[in-house]
Order: C-alpha cells, then sequence, then structure tokens
C-alpha cells in the first residue's frame, strides 16, 4: 500500500535520507514548517512506515571486509517447514547482510561480507553449504562498488 505523501512529506523524506542526524530545528527550517508541524509529519511518516528507521551508514572495509559476494543459492525443496529452517538458518549469520527469495533459476540471493577469500572460503564451507536443504551455492564477487548505499531510495521530486 502507498502512502499518500504531498511535497513537503517528500521533502522531509528526501533530507532525512541524505542525513537522518538534522535535528528538528533544521528539518522544519529545510521543509518552510515550525518544529511542531514538522515533528508531526514525521513521527506520522514512522507510525504509517514509510520510514522504517534511522540507521549510521558502515564502511565495511574500514570494518576488515575487504570481500563483498553475492551467492545465489538452490534448495531441494520449499516447504513451509524447510523453507522456514532454511531462512532461520541465513538470518543466524552474521555475515550475511542482505537476504532475498528471488525469482529465476535460483531460490535466494545473500549479500555476504568477509575478512578475505580465505574466510569467505571458510564460511562457505562452514556454513553456507551446511544450511539446511542447500542443492546449490553460486559465488559472484564483487570486483568494484560504483552505487552500494543500503536504503538509498528516489524519493520523487514533487
Amino acid at each position: 500500500m502507498q502512502a499518500d505523501l504531498d511535497r513537503t512529506d517528500l521533502q522531509l523524506l528526501r533530507a532525512l535520507q541524505d542525513n537522518a542526524r538534522l535535528t528538528s530545528g533544521e528539518l522544519a527550517q529545510m521543509a518552510h514548517l515550525s518544529q511542531s508541524p514538522c515533528w508531526r509529519r514525521v513521527k506520522k511518516l514512522e507510525d504509517d512506515g514509510v520510514i522504517g528507521g534511522y540507521h549510521a551508514g558502515l564502511n565495511r572495509r574500514a570494518l576488515g571486509f575487504g570481500v563483498m559476494a553475492f551467492v545465489m543459492v538452490g534448495i531441494d525443496h520449499q516447504t513451509e517447514i524447510s523453507s522456514r529452517a532454511f531462512e532461520d538458518a541465513v538470518c543466524a549469520i552474521p555475515e550475511v547482510v542482505m537476504f532475498h527469495g528471488i525469482s529465476g533459476p535460483e531460490d535466494f540471493m545473500l549479500v555476504v561480507v568477509a575478512k578475505d577469500l580465505d574466510a569467505y572460503s571458510e564460511l562457505l564451507q562452514r556454513k553456507l553449504h551446511r544450511l539446511p536443504g542447500v542443492r546449490h551455492v553460486q559465488t559472484y564477487f564483487s570486483l568494484q562498488e560504483f552505487k552500494g548505499r543500503v536504503g538509498g531510495l528516489p524519493v520523487p521530486a514533487t
């Protein structure tokens, strides 16, 4: 369900997406509102689920994760119980930073970070290959990141 957003709401969303640390005063000034109406609008956007949270964007390389991999996983069969077991096991792996069920020849795509290729190889052998029901795993390594901001959605201008 798409929310009913006006020009001011969109302006607030763009500003918060670019810098979630804006004070309510700074945000109100950018939107040409006083603080109370601005706060109420932001609160409504949060309550309506348009704003899902506030996050710090961390640099994976600065944290020692030099490898990013896109891992395509096919599983044997998808019953509710086997799918839930697989999903729970994947969600328990900290190196998996994104996890999607997808269409196409594979069933899932994971975005995984690791310190280096040796660490990824160990993760693959000790965890990914041992996930419940895994039939096939195929890895694609990111060689160069051109645009990687997670959560950066194109907020309409009007």
